[in-house]
């Protein structure tokens, strides 16, 4: 015997599912540069602000790493060991791998590398982990298991470098 209803879903269910595999292609097409976007502009905007010059990282940041920025670790608040290096470094990082996940070049190590970035800035800032670095942490994360998606320059090495026969 059969129940109400029961020719009209079979009936739509192959629509229903065409429906959902078109939404999800174009979740697999677009998600991937939105979250590589929105992890890279944060770090990207903070970058900008610690050069003073090409090449010379400003007295503010300077500053900041010797004097105001502090790992807390254990109950106790430690300073950076080499703070001028450790500055530099942050600069080039807060530089160079926003623009590799927006390119969608070495995508995966780029956000590996801000997702321990985030870690020791929640390190320095442990007030900031639900108002910023839980993001943060999740956008990397996410971008680490989903990979660059296909609107990257990471597919385009792969298909140049591995042509399908």
């Amino acid at each position: 015997m059969n129940q109400p209803g029961a020719r009209t879903k079979g009936r739509f269910e192959p629509l229903i599912r065409a429906a959902l595999e078109q939404v999800q292609a174009i979740g697999q097409l677009i998600a991937p540069p939105i979250l590589r976007i929105a992890l890279a502009l944060p770090f990207f905007r903070s970058g900008l602000t610690r050069w003073d010059g090409l090449l010379s990282i400003s007295p503010a940041t300077l500053f900041l790493f010797e004097n105001q920025f502090k790992l807390h670790l254990f109950g106790a608040a430690y300073n950076f060991p080499a703070p001028d290096a450790v500055a530099f470094i942050v600069a080039v990082a807060e530089i160079t791998l926003p623009i590799l996940l927006v390119a969608g070049l070495a995508t995966r190590f780029a956000a590996l590398a801000l997702l321990v970035m985030t870690a020791v800035i929640q390190l320095v800032f442990p007030d900031g982990w639900a108002n910023f670095h839980l993001y943060w942490a999740s956008l990397a994360v996410g971008i680490m298991a989903l990979g660059p998606g296909p609107l990257s320059l990471d597919r385009l090495i792969s298909r140049w470098s591995y042509p399908r026969i």
